[in-house]
């Protein structure tokens, strides 16, 4: 599948997480319940705004110490965060959610993970180290901040996972901001910001009605018979 230019993620990257998730509906390429992650992973850095990257996924555990048949190379995790192109999201599901007890991010992961061109994090575990994360302009969007790192390791890297209830492939374009995280198709991100455009200007309709001089609830009604039928 085609990689966006920096201008197309750019532009998509500008755009709230809420507006993009409207536009994607009217494509019809998924249920509506679909495509973004559960509340449980918030914004840790919501003064950062947005994020926008391709996906690089890996599956972590901190509860016990790393066994010989679980645990993944540092090194193999480099190679895998190579081989998806810049700019490049962290996703790590924590198989000790919700019960998450050590961070795999902090200060140095961040500086790590920064210098390979990583803009952020999105994982059910924790984090920590905030104000240095955040001094850095790491972002990240994490179920918990925690104190401890315990005996956190990576058990496998570039496989499919499943944080926030959302399924996340290598290479899956994740958005990110205030409201929470979200995957953008593919085969349509190119064509969501015009479709975020037909979205806000039926809206606006509405909006403007509803402040102005001419407001009544016969204009309102049919405005949404025009937006909504019925």
């Amino acid at each position: 599948m085609p990689n966006l230019t920096a201008e197309q993620l750019e532009e998509l990257r500008q755009i709230p997480t809420c507006s993009v998730a409207n536009a994607i509906e009217t494509f019809d390429v998924m249920p509506r319940t679909e495509g973004f992650m559960l509340p449980a992973v918030k914004s840790i850095f919501p003064e950062m705004g947005h994020m926008i990257g391709y996906a690089v996924t890996a599956v972590i555990t901190a509860n016990m110490p790393p066994s010989g048949h679980m645990n993944v190379s540092r090194l193999d995790w480099v190679d895998a965060i190579l081989s998806v192109p810049e700019p490049r999201v962290l996703v790590l599901q924590d198989l000790d959610y919700p019960n998450v007890i050590g961070s795999f991010w902090g200060e140095v992961q961040a500086n790590i993970h920064g210098a390979l061109g990583c803009v952020g994090t999105v994982t059910d575990g924790g984090v920590r180290d905030l104000d240095e994360m955040r001094e850095l302009g790491f972002n990240a969007f994490a179920s918990d901040v925690l104190v401890s790192h315990a005996y956190v390791h990576l058990i496998d890297v570039a496989v499919p996972v499943t944080v926030g209830g959302l399924k996340v492939n290598m290479g899956d374009i994740i958005l990110g901001d205030q409201h929470g995280v979200m995957s953008v198709p593919h085969d349509i991100a190119a064509d969501v910001p015009a479709a975020v455009k037909r979205v806000e200007d039926r809206e606006r309709e509405m909006i403007s009605l509803c402040q102005s001089e001419d407001f009544s609830v016969e204009n309102l009604k049919n405005q949404l018979r025009k937006m909504y039928g019925g």
